[in-house]
């Protein structure tokens, strides 16, 4: 794929993965509101131009509406699921200092990353069965290498149940 267009490194998988803000579920909407000029401004611009990317890569169900020249001073507004709003004031803070303090207020912590991973790494376990809507398997015939499903190929007989109790008992007899 072309690098083309205004820094277009903005746009790689790589540095979209290296955004550290995933937002809480209950964040549904992100407004930001800033200027074009002004020294006021300066880290919304950045933050709207490094960051806004990083941040809808991660939050793909958070909407993100961009308001320009409509305000006098830079902030952004959260809109979260039972009807509040936070408002975070953003004037004369570099991008870095928004990104930190969004993440702080707003952010999902270390700790429940770390447990969702490892909820994801236990449902993906090639060892676990069951549904499919929560493992990957429904049945260890479903592995290469297994004895095959007796619903669509049969058991030899000395496999079966029934064939070793014939065969003990006639043994006994």
């Amino acid at each position: 794929m072309p690098m083309k267009g205004r820094f277009p490194i903005r746009r790689t998988l790589q540095y979209l993965t290296q955004g550290d803000v995933i937002f809480k579920s209950s964040v549904k909407v992100m407004t930001v509101n800033y200027n074009t000029a002004g020294e006021q401004s300066a880290g919304a611009r950045k933050f709207v131009f490094f960051n806004i990317p990083q941040i809808q890569y991660k939050n793909p169900w958070v909407q993100i509406m961009l308001f320009r020249n409509m305000t006098p001073s830079p902030f952004l507004r959260f809109y979260l699921d039972n009807g509040e709003q936070v408002l975070v004031d953003v004037e004369d803070k570099t991008n870095k200092e928004i990104t930190e303090h969004i993440k702080k207020i707003l952010g999902k912590s270390k700790e429940t990353l770390e447990k969702e991973e490892r909820e994801r790494k236990k449902l993906s376990h090639p060892a676990t069965f069951g549904p499919k809507k929560y493992h990957l398997r429904e049945c260890m015939c479903e592995i290469e290498g297994q004895v095959p499903c007796p619903a669509f190929v049969p058991l030899p007989k000395e496999m079966r149940g029934k064939y070793k109790a014939a065969m003990k008992n006639e043994a006994s007899a």
